[in-house]
C-alpha cells in the first residue's frame, strides 16, 4: 500500500511540472478581441522583433515567358546548290567551327559535266569573240552586211552570258574556274562554314544522298544572345524600350538575371494574340545560357516608393488583415493591440500599407507574429 502512495505522489509531481512548463511556453493570451499579451520567455524563444513602418521601393511588372535566342545573322543553315553523296563529315553536334572551315564534302558526276560544259563554252567563246570583232571591222568598212554583223554579235553575247553563268555556278559550288581552265576537274565539292559558332544539328552520314532542299547542318554563333519574349496584347502598350527585365531559367537555376527591353514588335500573332519583345541580356557571360532555353520574365514597367511592412508582420483574421502594435511592457510581458490594415501593391517580401497614418510612430511586431495568430500573409 505504501508503494502505491509513493507512485501516485510521483505521478502528481510529474504532472504538475509538465503543467507549469506548458504554461510557461504556451502561446500568447488574448486579453480581449483587440489585445494580446506575450511573455518575455516566448518573445525571446521565438526571436520576435519590433520594427516600424518603412519606405520600400515597389516595381509594377508584367509577367511573360519566352526563350533564349540569337539574332538571325548568328544562325546558319548549311545546304547545297546541287545534290550529291556525302563523302566526308568529320563534325559532331557541339563542335566549334571557324568561319571558312570545311564542314562536309559531296561527290556527284554532274559536277564533272558542269566543268566540261564550262570548258566547251570557254573554247567556243574565243572563236566567237574573234568572229564578232572581224564582222564588226568588216561592217564598219561597209564590206559585210548588217545582218551578218548582228548575227555574230548575238551569238557571241549569248555564249558570253552562258560562260559567265557557268562560271558563277561553279563559284557557288566552291569550284575554282581558273583551276578548271587549267584542266583540273573534280567530282567533289566542299561546303564551308559561313560563320563562326557551334554545330547544333547534323542531319547526314557518310554515303548519304542529299538534295538542295535538305538541311545538312545548322550552326549557331552564341557570342551575342538575347531574350525573345511573348507579351500579351493587353499588356503591350505598357512596354517601352530600356525597361528593366528580371528573368529566370526555371528548369536550370533559381538565380535571377537582368536584361533590358531593346525592341518591341509592331505586329500581333493572330493565333496567340501576343507581341514579340526583344531583350538584351546584361552580363550574359555570367551564365552558360543555351539557345532555346525557356525563361520566365518580369518586365518592370513602373517603380514607386511607399509606406510598407514586411509580409512576416502581416496577419490574417476573420475581419481581414492586421498587425500587432506594441503598447507597453509590464512584469515581463509584452502587450500588443491589433490594428487593421488596408493593403495595396504587394512585392515578394513587402506590402504597401494604405492606412499608414494609423501606424505612425508605433512599434510593430515585424518578426515572429505568425506564431501568435492566423497565417502569415
Amino acid at each position: 500500500m505504501k508503494r502505491i502512495y509513493i507512485l501516485l505522489f510521483s505521478l502528481a509531481l510529474t504532472a504538475c511540472g509538465k503543467s507549469e512548463k506548458s504554461n510557461e511556453t504556451s502561446s500568447a493570451k488574448a486579453i480581449n478581441s483587440n489585445e494580446i499579451v506575450v511573455s518575455q520567455s516566448q518573445f525571446d524563444s521565438e526571436k520576435m522583433q519590433l520594427g516600424k513602418l518603412e519606405q520600400h521601393t515597389f516595381n509594377t511588372s508584367i509577367k511573360t515567358t519566352g526563350t533564349i535566342d540569337v539574332p538571325p545573322k548568328n544562325k546558319a543553315v548549311i545546304s547545297t546548290f546541287m545534290g550529291g553523296y556525302i563523302t566526308k563529315t568529320p563534325l559532331l553536334v557541339g563542335d566549334k567551327v571557324k568561319k571558312g572551315q570545311i564542314l562536309v564534302s559531296l561527290e556527284n558526276p554532274e559536277f564533272i559535266e558542269l566543268q566540261q560544259q564550262y570548258l566547251e563554252v570557254a573554247e567556243q567563246l574565243n572563236y566567237l569573240k574573234s568572229e564578232f570583232n572581224r564582222q564588226k571591222t568588216l561592217f564598219d568598212e561597209n564590206i559585210t552586211s548588217k545582218k551578218n554583223f548582228l548575227k555574230s554579235e548575238s551569238t557571241y553575247k549569248s555564249s558570253l552570258a552562258h560562260y559567265n553563268g557557268l562560271r558563277k555556278k561553279m563559284t557557288m559550288l566552291n569550284i575554282n574556274p581558273t583551276s578548271v581552265e587549267q584542266g583540273n576537274l573534280t567530282s567533289t565539292i566542299n561546303l564551308y562554314s559561313p560563320i563562326e559558332g557551334f554545330i547544333t544539328k547534323v542531319n547526314i552520314n557518310n554515303g548519304m544522298p542529299v538534295s538542295p532542299a535538305d538541311v545538312i547542318m545548322e550552326i549557331v554563333d552564341t557570342d551575342h544572345i538575347h531574350l525573345e519574349l511573348s507579351v500579351f496584347e493587353k499588356d503591350i502598350l505598357h512596354i517601352k524600350k530600356d525597361q528593366k527585365i528580371l528573368f529566370k531559367i526555371p528548369e536550370a537555376s533559381d538565380k535571377t538575371f537582368e536584361a533590358e527591353v531593346h525592341l518591341v514588335g509592331t505586329t500581333i500573332d493572330e493565333t496567340t494574340r501576343t507581341v514579340k519583345v526583344h531583350g538584351h541580356i546584361l552580363n550574359e557571360s555570367d551564365a552558360n545560357f543555351i539557345v532555346g532555353m525557356f525563361v520566365e520574365a518580369n518586365i518592370l514597367t513602373e517603380t514607386f516608393t511607399a509606406h510598407a511592412l514586411p509580409k512576416n508582420a502581416i496577419l490574417r483574421g476573420e475581419e481581414g488583415n492586421f498587425v500587432l502594435a506594441f503598447k507597453e511592457q509590464k512584469a515581463n510581458n509584452y502587450y500588443f493591440e491589433k490594428i487593421k490594415l488596408e493593403l495595396g501593391e504587394k512585392a515578394e517580401t513587402h506590402a504597401v500599407v494604405l492606412n499608414a497614418k494609423d501606424l505612425e510612430n508605433k512599434e510593430i511586431l515585424i518578426d515572429g507574429a505568425f506564431m501568435l495568430d492566423g497565417d502569415n500573409e
